[in-house]
């Protein structure tokens, strides 16, 4: 999802200006990486419902919306009747929704395939299964051991996830304090022949539904502090698959295609690491926990331009 709007939430001022600010450079990330690698990144700006399955959910929401609005966001309370001429799938029973119609979604697996076409187009090399140490000499950063075998570097990028704190040779001082947060995620399929289950990006406080122009429809995220491990366990199906239902019951009828488990990066108060270290020659590009493919762009301009020694906004 790239959805600034519906991920607001309390406290998290400086977040939301980050994410809105990269959700504004996506329409021309995406056009220009399709053009010139003739491949698809899945974006679309959809809008999204962030829906209140019952009163208790109404109550949050509310008070999620009237943040929203203070905040300047575009963003309508939408009565129970409203949002399902918007999305007739939707329960019979739900309480209310936030329409935001600015948000969008992109599809991670063909946004990578498309960047790796840019990258080998472009000359970079990518390499992977390799064991990776950062080299310091004196004061600074000197470049990257993969395999023993050294590559010198003006600047070195940490955009290792959840394992940025952790990779060889960084200096104790430096090394980002960043954890992992399991996310489980399911994935369905409409039938053939069938209506799509949603146009827009679907959410409740307790799931969200994402569907592809395919037919393939995601529903996630499960957040679990279980340190390392990216097993899929039937708990989180079934709190994922319950969560679904409840909004959209035609849920129920899909094709069951498959789950995953991967790891947020996150950090102590959730911003992102994004520009120079305190080490001349690394540069953070880290710890970006729920927001990775929504930062993409702003991430991108930033590394790119703290690699050439600009400034970089705070």
């Amino acid at each position: 999802m790239l959805a600034p709007v519906t991920e607001a939430d309390f406290g998290e001022d400086e977040l939301l200006r980050l994410n809105l600010e990269s959700a504004a450079l996506w329409p021309g990330f995406a056009a220009e990486l399709e053009e010139r690698t003739g491949m698809p990144t899945g974006y679309a700006r959809s809008g999204a419902l962030f829906v209140a399955v019952d009163r208790d959910d109404a109550a949050e929401l509310r008070r999620l919306h009237d943040l929203q609005r203070s905040l300047g966001l575009d963003a309508d309370w939408l009565v129970p009747s409203a949002a399902r001429r918007l999305e007739p799938g939707l329960a019979p029973r739900i309480a209310g929704a936030i329409d935001a119609r600015g948000e969008a979604h992109a599809d991670p697996v063909a946004l990578v395939a498309a960047l790796t076409r840019a990258i080998d187009d472009e000359g970079g090399e990518i390499r992977s299964g390799v064991e990776v140490a950062i080299r310091v000499e004196g004061e600074r950063v000197a470049g990257v051991e993969a395999d023993a075998d050294f590559t010198a570097a003006g600047a070195v990028v940490l955009a290792a996830g959840c394992w940025s704190g952790r990779v060889a040779g960084l200096p104790a001082e430096v090394a980002p304090a960043i954890h992992p947060v399991r996310g489980q995620l399911l994935h369905l399929r409409t039938r053939p022949g069938a209506a799509p289950l949603a146009e827009r990006i679907v959410r409740t406080p307790r799931c969200y539904v994402v569907p592809r122009p395919d037919g393939r429809v995601v529903v996630g995220a499960t957040s679990d502090e279980r340190g390392f491990d990216t097993t899929v366990d039937a708990g989180g199906v079934h709190r994922l698959i319950e969560a679904a239902w409840e909004v959209l019951p035609d849920v129920w009828e899909l094709e069951f295609a498959g789950a995953l488990a991967g790891l947020r990066p996150a950090t102590p108060d959730n911003r992102p690491l994004i520009g120079p270290a305190p080490l001349d020659g690394l540069v953070y590009a880290t710890g970006h926990y729920r927001n990775g493919i929504l930062l993409a762009p702003l991430t991108a301009a930033r590394v790119a331009a703290a690699v050439a020694g600009e400034r970089v906004a705070a």
